[in-house]
């Protein structure tokens, strides 16, 4: 089930390269996007877990959630189990990833390009993900996909920042041997 989440905070980036990551097989992409308790799209994606548990385990989902919610196997997760990292603590969290190269837009929905620097740790985004359940030999999850993020805003960094820009720098005579 498809659902946007507006102006979310964006951490550990992998969205313009997919990545190994480990005990999760295929390279992927994947975004972490933290948002308020108190965020507007909240009740919308929880109405989506929801579906998708009632449409996958139908009478028994409510308890089926209640025991994935319990081991933190919903996709949807309390910030403060990520306490070490800086713009979690008394927030939540989504874990999106797919092995498909997501949308990624400018505010104004121009593709955007790697050197624009829009994706960076603690940039503001809009993100679209496609929640889903898993009941396979694997477990039983509820999951998000990443469909696409837009920039919405430049965010606090949460850790290094945005890549500098040859504007950060000054034209310099170089000493000694040049290569």
């Amino acid at each position: 089930m498809k659902v946007k989440l507006n102006r979310v905070t964006l951490a550990f980036p992998q969205v313009h390269e997919p990545k190994v990551v480990a005990g999760q097989g295929d390279p992927a992409y994947s975004a972490v996007l933290i948002l308020p308790p108190d965020h507007p799209d909240l009740p919308v994606l929880e109405a989506a877990i929801e579906e998708v548990a009632k449409d996958r385990w139908g009478q028994k989902a409510p308890e089926v959630l209640k025991q994935l919610r319990a081991k933190d196997y919903v996709c949807l997760h309390d910030g403060d189990s990520k306490s070490e990292y800086s713009g979690f603590p008394g927030n939540l969290f989504v874990s999106a990833r797919t092995k498909v190269e997501p949308t990624l837009l400018t505010a104004d929905r121009r593709p955007a390009q790697v050197k624009d620097g829009l994706f960076y740790a603690g940039a503001l985004v809009n993100a679209v993900i496609d929640c889903w359940a898993q009941d396979n030999e694997y477990g039983k999850r509820i999951n998000a996909g990443l469909g696409g993020l837009q920039w919405a805003g430049r965010g606090v960094p949460l850790a290094g920042g945005p890549r500098a820009s040859a504007d950060d720098f000054d034209d310099v005579e170089p000493e000694g041997d040049v290569w």
